[in-house]
């Protein structure tokens, strides 16, 4: 037997609170329904009374709450951020998520005993960086961005004294987190600041005859035709036309699984594997949920790791290593 590696879980309503928690999460992953989370769209997220619902039901199970307080504070207001902080602590929540240096130095003095987590939208990824944040701030866990490799997180935590996490399941970004303009250049909104990457107010879908354009303000961001896949609606995610070919320049439709390197991310120190989800439904969050109870078990039992399939829920129907496996560097 080895140590059981921490299955963190999204949940994006209450109904995916308890879905997650019922499949086998160890810890819940959420936010408030304003913009001091990174998912802040409409009908998702939660409101004070039913935080405090989540937290109930989770404990009485044995499962953690952390509250993400994820985005960056609009300069001269950062009561709303602070006031998210002080929420988490004062309904019983196990730690927040924090994103910017400032809110967590307000977090460390105003809440000490608040156990506080680095945000993978702080996009810490060297030794020296998450070690100021835990020098200073009393950051116990980093979230790690998803451009390492298994090699390089192994190395990372031999030098570090904080846990590490890795999302092991869902949607790629392929920028570095926290530092992404592009849904700030396309919209008004910004996923740093007000937490919405390409809202939905201001996606279009256009139809073209036989073909349905994908539009995000004032750009088309594909175009399909019937058969085709269509991706989400985010300007990296797009297919544009360059060379005199349409093709996806930054990112294909796809999505992360790290499935079958669970052993390998055990041995490399890895204290804890986030499933990425809150936009979507309770059935994905029981299904994918389950699945990796079920390899995270196997992994700290020594046996092997079956192949779960979930292509239904990927995007596009395609998996991916991402960087774990980056043999292109």
């Amino acid at each position: 037997m080895t140590r059981a590696m921490e299955l963190v879980c999204p949940a994006g309503t209450p109904a995916s609170l308890r879905a997650a928690v019922d499949a086998g999460a160890d810890s819940v992953y959420l936010g408030f329904r304003d913009e001091t989370n990174a998912r802040n769209f409409p009908g998702l997220n939660f409101d004070r009374s039913e935080l405090a619902e989540g937290i109930a039901y989770a404990h009485d199970r044995g499962v953690k709450i952390l509250v993400a307080v994820n985005t960056f504070p609009e300069a001269g207001n950062p009561g709303p951020w602070r006031r998210a902080v002080d929420d988490a602590a004062r309904l019983g929540a196990d730690a927040v998520i924090l994103a910017d240096i400032g809110l967590a130095d307000y977090a460390a003095r105003a809440h000490p005993d608040l156990r506080r987590h680095l945000s993978v939208q702080a996009s810490a990824s060297n030794p020296d960086a998450i070690g100021l944040y835990a020098r200073e701030f009393g950051i116990r866990r980093v979230v790690l961005p998803r451009v390492l490799t298994v090699d390089e997180i192994a190395r990372l935590t031999a030098r570090i004294y904080v846990e590490t996490e890795v999302f092991a399941f869902g949607g790629l970004c392929v920028m570095a987190e926290g530092r992404c303009l592009l849904s700030a250049y396309a919209t008004p909104c910004s996923p740093n600041r007000d937490g919405v990457c390409s809202p939905a107010s201001h996606v279009r879908y256009v139809e073209r005859g036989d073909a349905t354009a994908t539009q995000l303000g004032v750009f088309t961001l594909d175009v399909t035709r019937e058969g085709e896949m269509a991706a989400y609606p985010t300007t990296c995610k797009g297919r544009y036309r360059a060379a005199g070919k349409a093709q996806y320049l930054f990112e294909d439709p796809v999505s992360l699984n790290a499935t079958r390197l669970l052993p390998e991310l055990a041995v490399a120190g890895v204290t804890a594997l986030k499933i990425e989800g809150r936009q979507r439904g309770r059935a994905y969050v029981a299904k994918v949920v389950a699945a990796f109870r079920r390899a995270v078990d196997a992994v700290a039992a020594g046996e092997p790791v079956r192949p779960a399939d979930l292509a239904a829920v990927t995007e596009g129907g395609r998996e991916t290593t991402g960087a774990y496996e980056a043999d292109w560097r």
